[in-house]
């Protein structure tokens, strides 16, 4: 059954919906089963490794690259009409959101995406720290935080009323070009670190679901009356709409609605065919008062940032969006600051260095 088929069956909320359903169960099936995680490669290169993490984070990254970049060149998508392109881009978002962002997903033990995953195979603690993100998240896009996410975002912003899409600049299929040379370097990293074939496959299934979120939001977006934003995985924005969806009755269907009910039912899926399926819970009060201190600094810093780990360092790296690509810079330079100085014990010996004798 085609889009076009699908949307006069059972209307275009509903279509979208399911789609972002589609598109989640993908992810979270990939995500599960690969153990994809931004912030354990970020720990790994903050400690000096090029480990198994950062080879499956690559590959992922790769992944996205390779078949969203093939997907526009086919003609399945056009990228310049994806809503990270078609609005204005803030650096000083991308810079100070995503620093933030890096910071706090260091201190709650994994970015939203891979809260939302850990969380749908009974890890109440990511549950909770998913639940504080989305309500910050909330907070920010409308919420008391947002008068102070829109002055630091107004403070730098791309010209033209448009984002800056890299690739304009470029001779057609440099994207893809990129995208195999990640790849080639993610293979030849997880063949040092003997990665399991099983774990790749798994993967690049975590770019595929970025591809195809790209390409059934776009093909709505062709056949539907009502304008369709064109959009793929991300977890700030579709996290605070889902929880708005549970709690306001005007709330309607759409992608992100189905996204993260994909996601989670993805990964519960996955996790149960695998027998990882297991109830934990914080193992302190400190533990817990550090990672709700980063769950809630993840939801503002994602949407100062224009997007998570997922949205901004994967999906929007994808369509090239100039200030995705910063605010994945800056997510790695917060997440290796905040390493080094809390985890590694640094923080500690500064403060005992400017302690008087």
């Amino acid at each position: 059954m085609d889009i076009l088929s699908l949307v006069e069956r059972i209307g275009e909320q509903p279509a979208a919906a399911l789609m972002g359903l589609m598109t989640g169960v993908i992810f979270g099936v990939a995500a599960q089963r690969s153990r994809f995680c931004l912030r354990a490669a970020t720990v790994e290169f903050a400690r000096g490794k090029l480990g198994p993490r950062m080879a499956v984070w690559l590959l992922c990254f790769a992944t996205a690259l390779f078949w969203v970049q093939g997907a526009e060149l086919l003609g399945f998508m056009r990228a310049e009409d994806a809503r990270i392109l078609a609005v204005p881009g803030s650096w000083s978002g991308a810079v100070i959101g995503g620093l933030i962002f890096g910071a706090g997903m260091v201190m709650a033990r994994g970015c939203s995406g891979r809260l939302l995953v850990l969380a749908a195979t009974g890890n109440l603690r990511s549950v909770v720290s998913g639940l504080v993100f989305a309500v910050f998240a909330q907070m920010s896009l409308t919420g008391w935080l947002a008068p102070l996410r829109d002055w630091l975002a107004a403070l730098w912003v791309t010209p033209g009323g448009r984002n800056v899409q890299l690739t304009a600049y470029w001779p057609e299929g440099t994207g893809l070009a990129l995208g195999v040379i990640f790849a080639v370097i993610a293979l030849w990293l997880a063949w040092r670190n003997r990665v399991g074939w099983h774990v790749l496959l798994f993967g690049s299934g975590v770019g595929f679901a970025v591809a195809v979120g790209w390409v059934v939001t776009f093909g709505l977006a062709q056949v539907s009356f009502e304008p369709v934003q064109v959009e793929s995985l991300t977890f700030s924005g579709p996290s605070a709409n889902t929880l708005m969806f549970f709690l306001d009755r005007s709330s309607v269907l759409e992608f992100d609605i189905g996204l993260v009910p994909g996601v989670a039912l993805g990964a519960f899926l996955a996790a149960a065919m695998g027998r990882e399926l297991k109830l934990q819970g914080f193992e302190g009060a400190q533990p817990m008062r550090r990672a709700l201190t980063g769950a809630a600094m993840m939801g503002f810093g994602a949407m100062l940032a224009g997007g998570c780990a997922i949205g901004n360092g994967v999906t929007g790296t994808s369509v090239f969006a100039a200030t995705a690509w910063v605010a994945l810079t800056a997510m790695w330079v917060g997440a290796v600051a905040t390493d080094w100085l809390l985890d590694q014990g640094h923080l500690e010996l500064l403060r005992g260095r400017a302690r008087p004798a």
